[in-house]
């Protein structure tokens, strides 16, 4: 509907088009004879009336393509007429002026265009009609416009087959897409869809539904570990709580084995506990419930207390545990809470994977626009192809793992968390044999606050 419509516009355009088109070389011919009777005047009349009836007749001759004309005087006497032109045409105006006027009307039953003008020769006033017959042309806009009548429906209908054909062709492209669109589900999210060949819209199309489709099947393998992990991690100090309770159970015991069974229990059950609240702390942040309350915090006295912190977690083995802050404050704008937790994690790491007679230290120190803590230990270390991991959920390093060393691997995950929801960064250095270093950088407010 839309291509028949355009079709018809053009056409209507064109019809207008062509009739003044057809109109403007009519007038032109018919003010180009009356121009030619002019100059016969201008040249005839000095010469007496005969020689002016003389020089129009010749001058009727060469008008082979029946156009016609009359002369008439002041007085509105004839002084010429073409013998077909037989029609009296009206006076012109007296404010007409030497300006040419044009009409259209019939003589002997063809339409003619008549140019009417009165002009002035040999010192006598004259009035000219020139007629020319509008029949040829209109004959020509009648056959213009059949020719409009009979093709327009068949180039709207073969126009309308090709575009449905050429439509077909390029929507076949998104056919696919949706096929194979429809086909990848939970089972195979590693399909992707068929990219063209051809540099355009679907194109783009298909390599974003693409990458969607890697960032959706990234997000969901995230989780299906994440839910496999978490139920690993649950699984195993429940089941001890349960075999614990089960064995103590079996037969009477003294007070010391049961004051042991229920040792276990409490320190399972708090590992448990917190496992849990690691496991709610990374929900909630990727759910975005999470708020932190934003205030000026001096760094030195929150590092100091997590020093304080890391000696009673390693109060059942010896470890030389140091703080080094500056002696001036050091302000950011942060959460108090989040700040300790994130401070007790890295320590908690450091204390966990030093062995006996080694160091832990916690420093401070100001650099620029920014605050940096650095975590450093003397303890196991950890490899390189184990570095770039670290920071991901529930992984542990295979030697964390041989060594018995309690966690689920969420303390480092929760730590990045923290910081980049401050604004900073976190990196990690180590040597395996040699050591862990962490680098916590936070931005410090434009004005330190006192």
């Amino acid at each position: 509907m839309v291509l028949a419509a355009s079709f018809a516009g053009f056409v209507w355009i064109s019809d207008i088009g062509f009739r003044h088109s057809i109109e403007t070389t009519v007038d032109e011919a018919s003010l180009g004879n009356l121009q030619s009777v002019q100059r016969v005047l201008a040249k005839s009349v000095p010469r007496g009336s005969e020689k002016v009836q003389n020089e129009l007749e010749d001058l009727k001759d060469l008008w082979a393509n029946g156009a016609l004309f009359e002369v008439l005087d002041a007085e509105r006497n004839l002084v010429f007429r073409s013998p077909r032109f037989t029609n009296a045409l009206p006076p012109l105006p007296t404010n007409a002026g030497s300006s040419v006027s044009f009409f259209t009307t019939n003589l002997n039953w063809l339409q003619y265009r008549i140019a009417l003008q009165r002009v002035d020769a040999g010192g006598q006033s004259f009035e000219i009609h020139a007629a020319v017959p509008t029949e040829p042309f209109d004959q020509a806009l009648d056959h213009f416009r059949l020719i409009e009548k009979e093709a327009l429906p068949l180039v709207a209908l073969l126009a309308s087959l090709l575009g449905y054909w050429l439509s077909g062709r390029s929507l076949a492209p998104v056919n696919r897409i949706m096929a194979t669109a429809e086909r990848i589900g939970v089972q195979n999210l590693s399909r992707r869809l068929e990219v063209p060949k051809a540099r355009d819209e679907l194109r783009r199309l298909s390599q974003t539904l693409n990458a969607m489709l890697d960032r959706i099947e990234t997000s969901f393998k995230r989780i299906t570990q994440f839910t496999a992990d978490a139920s690993h991690d649950l699984r195993t100090p429940i089941t001890i709580i349960r075999s614990t309770a089960e064995i103590t159970l079996r037969r009477p015991r003294s007070a010391e084995e049961y004051r042991e069974a229920l040792t276990t229990v409490l320190e399972t059950s708090v590992e448990t506990s917190e496992l849990l609240e690691n496991l709610l702390t990374l929900a909630r942040a990727d759910a975005g419930a999470v708020g932190m309350e934003m205030h000026p915090l001096e760094l030195g006295a929150h590092v100091r207390k997590a020093q304080q912190r890391a000696m009673a977690l390693c109060a059942d083995k010896p470890l030389d545990v140091a703080a080094v802050t500056p002696p001036e404050p050091v302000w950011v704008k942060a959460d108090a809470i989040a700040i300790d937790r994130l401070l007790l994690i890295l320590m908690d790491n450091a204390v966990k994977y030093t062995p006996p007679g080694g160091h832990c230290e916690i420093a401070l120190e100001q650099e620029g626009d920014q605050a940096k803590i650095r975590v450093r230990d003397t303890g196991i270390g950890i490899a390189d192809k184990d570095l770039k991991s670290i920071f991901e959920r529930f992984y542990r390093a295979d030697r964390a793992r041989s060594r018995n060393i309690r966690g689920a691997g969420l303390g480092l995950a929760i730590a990045r968390w923290i910081t980049e929801m401050h604004g900073g960064t976190i990196a990690a250095e180590s040597q395996v044999g040699g050591g862990t270093t962490f680098e916590v950088c936070l931005p410090m407010p434009v004005t330190a606050t006192s």
